[in-house]
């Protein structure tokens, strides 16, 4: 099974993008495949108007599929929100999964969090396996300041890649 784990925040703003993308890098520097999924808790787009892909979709196609020698990408409407488990399950030849939001999700996490945004942690502390914070908190999880990205991947390659 491929490893899997959730940033995530109680608002906006609190830079859980931010040390995502500094996370990836560090983890590609390191040879390792990755991929992500981000929540998103309204309606989005990820096609442009008046691209094919989006005529189609405005033609009524319930399933679009975008594909060419480097990338491939797949827009399904849906009647209901995916199962993260059942997103999970489609995702193979990566060495770990790291979602972004699923603040709700049994999933492993690592919460970040900024005095001015959002002070209070939003996870219970036995569903935490770090947190990235601009103050110290009182508590026995591993605390890292968002300029610490080798020790945060450090902790992530013990708990999920170093098996």
């Amino acid at each position: 099974m491929i490893p899997v784990f959730s940033i995530i925040g109680s608002k906006s703003n609190t830079g859980k993008t931010t040390i995502l993308c500094k996370i990836i890098k560090e983890l590609k520097n390191r040879g390792y495949r990755v991929a992500t999924i981000k929540h998103h808790i309204g309606d989005f787009e990820i096609d442009h108007p008046e691209k094919d892909t989006w005529k189609h979709s405005q033609a009524g196609s319930d399933i679009v599929v975008i594909s060419s020698p480097v990338k491939i990408a797949k827009i399904e409407k849906v009647q209901e929100e995916y199962r993260l488990d059942d997103i999970i399950s489609k995702i193979q030849n990566v060495d770990i999964i790291i979602t972004e939001g699923y603040k709700k999700e049994s999933k492993p996490k690592l919460e970040v969090i900024r005095k001015k945004i959002s002070p209070n942690l939003i996870s219970k502390e036995s569903e935490l396996f770090g947190i990235v914070t601009d103050f110290p908190l009182e508590n026995q999880i591993p605390q890292f300041n968002f300029e610490q990205v080798r020790e945060i991947v450090n902790l992530i390659e013990e708990k999920f890649l170093k098996k």
